[in-house]
């Protein structure tokens, strides 16, 4: 029997056209799509940018070893010095920040930047933490420190507040060394800390004007007696070769208010054939002399150069509107005035640095450290320390128009941030 032909007809898909159960899967597959499509984007969307600051966690005291396990957290923040201009910034009080050492932990400290030693009871000065504008500047990781200086030798150059810098790394990385893995070792001018297990040194070379005088060893109080051979280095230099990070200083001997008595050429005519200059002509001939002695004498793929830029005296409390203020005598505080400079920071030496530094063939890294500190006048050792080797008495400290120390830095203190900044281009 044959099939009537409506009956045959519905049996037999149209020409051209998709069963239904087909074109369903098509538009449940299109409309899944649509629907991941949309869910995606919105997700995409909605994704913040990286913070450009980590966040700041709120804790109680913590401990060195506390801040230590929070490193491998810091180290996913890359920092680029390319894009990071570390001079300009804040500085924000972190009241749970605790320094990775003490001047009683740590051994290796003078007595003249031991300032809770010597008697300070506020501790404020060691809990405000550099914050530049426009990057995060890492915590200071001993691990790491040592791990970049693995078969290797650091150098500090210059002065006494080039020595506190020294003496701030060291004691940055000293407490994780067990004690029969660590020695320090001084022989006149050259001092060396070795971290053994890591066949690694931390050195300190006393140069106060990097160039030659006749103070580097034994100190001429009077600068009217001092003289400075300002073509003369190699003295000082034949110190410093095979070294794999040379870090240099030097300014504030140069200040001493007076034009310099200076010396160049064969010192035929002796000490009494001298020159008296401007300081910051004296200063340009000096840093010329190192310059000329870098770029003849260092392998830039063997040696990386550092230049820390000048240390910021506060001897003149109405620079920061204290005109009843002692100095830096009883500062408890920062100034908080954006870009803050006194009277301490001379411009025109800073001028010096930055023009001879362009000309170098040797490219070296300048560790900006002037601006920041600026604005630390609660900082110094102030009557917390020492002099002529012995501490201050408490006449002295009665004194402070006198005998303050508005120079050198209390340690742990202000230097730690200038070797926060130094590890993170090193």
């Amino acid at each position: 029997m044959s099939l009537a032909p409506s009956q045959s007809a519905a049996m037999k898909p149209s020409k051209g056209k998709l069963p239904i159960s087909v074109v369903t899967i098509i538009i449940c597959s299109f409309a899944f799509i649509a629907l991941l499509y949309t869910d995606t984007s919105r997700s995409l969307f909605k994704l913040k940018s990286c913070p450009r600051r980590n966040p700041v966690k709120k804790s109680k005291d913590r401990t060195a070893e506390d801040n230590l396990k929070n490193f491998q957290m810091d180290d996913r923040f890359e920092f680029d010095p390319e894009e990071c201009t570390v001079n300009t910034g804040k500085w924000m009080f972190n009241k749970s920040f605790k320094p990775l050492y003490t001047d009683r932990s740590c051994p290796y400290l003078d007595r003249q930047v031991s300032c809770v030693k010597n008697g300070r009871r506020d501790s404020d000065y060691r809990r405000w933490e550099w914050q530049p504008d426009d990057c995060t500047l890492p915590r200071f990781n001993p691990e790491l420190a040592l791990k970049k200086l693995r078969g290797k030798r650091l150098l500090f150059v210059g002065d006494s507040l080039q020595r506190g810098q020294w003496q701030s790394f060291v004691c940055l990385v000293e407490w994780i060394i067990p004690e029969d893995k660590k020695s320090m070792k001084e022989v006149g001018s050259h001092s060396v800390f070795r971290a053994k297990e890591y066949d690694a040194t931390i050195e300190f070379y006393w140069a106060p004007f990097l160039i030659e005088s006749n103070t580097d060893h034994h100190i001429i109080a009077d600068p009217k007696k001092r003289l400075l051979k300002v073509d003369s280095i190699d003295k000082h230099a034949k110190h410093w070769g095979g070294v794999d990070f040379l870090v240099f200083n030097t300014y504030v001997w140069w200040m001493s208010g007076q034009r310099l008595k200076t010396l160049w050429g064969s010192f035929a005519n002796g000490e009494d054939g001298y020159v008296e200059l401007d300081t910051p002509i004296a200063y340009k001939i000096g840093l010329k002399t190192w310059a000329n002695w870098i770029d003849s004498n260092i392998n830039p793929n063997k040696t990386r150069v550092f230049f820390t830029t000048m240390s910021p005296t506060h001897t003149r409390s109405e620079d920061w509107n204290n005109p009843e203020g002692l100095k830096c005598f009883n500062e408890t505080k920062p100034v908080l005035k954006k870009k803050y400079w006194g009277t301490g920071s001379d411009k025109r030496m800073m001028s010096v640095v930055a023009s001879i530094g362009k000309k170098m063939k040797v490219p070296v890294t300048f560790i900006n450290i002037t601006q920041l500190s600026e604005y630390r006048i609660d900082a110094h050792a102030s009557v917390y320390t020492e002099t002529g080797g012995k501490l201050l008495t408490e006449e002295q400290r009665a004194d402070p128009l006198h005998h303050a120390d508005c120079i050198h830095w209390c340690l742990p203190g202000v230097p730690d941030t200038w070797n926060r900044i130094f590890l993170a281009y090193l």
